[in-house]
């Protein structure tokens, strides 16, 4: 029984270059009629570091605007998710332009005070954004999607009401960060988790939906709308291409996410013919499939209408996180 959701990091560039018309406003405005059109709920993870500094320095006029998109979202019936990039949280803008502490660029990494006020300062902007004092997002995504070593940032969360995490990607390693997925492998499509978010724990307080991964050949990551998206990001002033990013994984296979915004209409359906099959060996098991994009990699709006449709045709139910819970912890 597959359940597909669609979850979408709601940012510019981590190294803070580009604008939020750009990259956040113009894309989500598109994904939002396109979701309407099919009836379908998105999972929305604001990065709400980068939006309470912006708001702060006031150095981009669009912010006000933002936030009245996330609330048309959440008033859409769309589930507003908890994101962090921590380099933002001490970020300084001089001269019209922003520094990013890359000093915190892993959260996971960082001394527990750290980890408790960064969570609380986000937590308390999402509720500032939204007009609800007691809003509490169910589910998080680790910034850059780093979320090892697990604890204490795991317990933190917790106390905070999240309940589900979706930063790992099986086969995912970023070396130089000491984050390694690859254990994940033998996981199920979720598990709960506690001292490691890669290890299944049966006593564990918090459930992984990990973003749906296949490993294949690093060469067919080259892709010509892959690369097509890394020249625009550098045409905007963002540092870190492709390249670099399979460097920094390091291994001779590479865990491919369903990317709804970087995957051509072939890949997807590959990548569906691959979950279909597995679904047809035990029907009845909960199979949530968590498909992810990007507001500042949306430059193809027709691969996206084109994946929504087939999941359509097919009668796959597509939820949220929110949703889901119920049926996670019951099954």
């Amino acid at each position: 029984m597959i359940e597909v959701i669609f979850s979408l990091d709601y940012e510019i560039y981590g190294d803070a270059t580009g604008s939020l018309r750009q990259l956040i406003l113009e894309p989500t405005e598109s994904l939002m009629n396109l979701f309407q059109k099919w009836h379908y709920p998105l999972v929305v993870f604001v990065e709400v570091a980068e939006l309470e500094r912006i708001y702060q320095e006031k150095s981009d006029q669009d912010i006000e605007v933002v936030f009245n998109q996330i609330q048309e979202l959440n008033r859409q019936g769309h589930e507003i998710a908890l994101h962090l990039h921590p380099q933002w949280s001490g970020a300084k803008y001089q001269n019209g332009r922003w520094e990013v502490d890359l000093s915190e660029y892993n959260l996971c990494s960082l001394p527990e005070e750290r980890i408790r006020e960064i969570v609380s300062d986000g937590i308390k902007f999402l509720r500032f954004i939204l007009g609800k004092s007691n809003y509490v997002p169910i589910s998080f995504r680790a910034g850059n999607w780093l979320f090892q070593p697990t604890q204490p940032a795991a317990r933190i969360l917790c106390e905070y009401g999240i309940k589900i995490d979706s930063s790992v990607f099986k086969g995912g390693r970023f070396k130089i960060y000491g984050v390694d997925y690859r254990k994940a492998s033998r996981n199920g499509f979720f598990w709960r988790f506690w001292e490691d978010v890669a290890e299944d724990d049966s006593q564990g307080q918090m459930i992984e939906i990990p973003i749906y991964t296949t490993l294949v050949p690093f060469w067919e990551m080259i892709s010509k709308k892959r690369l097509e998206i890394e020249k625009k990001g550098q045409e905007e002033g963002k540092k870190a291409g492709l390249f670099s990013k399979l460097k920094n994984h390091l291994g001779l296979k590479y865990p491919k996410k369903l990317d709804f915004c970087r995957l051509t209409k072939t890949e997807i359906d590959e990548m569906l013919k691959e979950i279909w099959a597995v679904d047809r060996k035990s029907p009845s098991v909960l199979k949530p499939i968590v498909a992810i994009g990007h507001t500042k990699d949306l430059k193809d709006i027709d691969t996206a209408d084109y994946f929504l449709s087939v999941l359509k045709e097919s009668g796959l139910k597509v939820t949220t996180f929110r949703s889901i819970y119920g049926e996670l912890i019951s099954d």
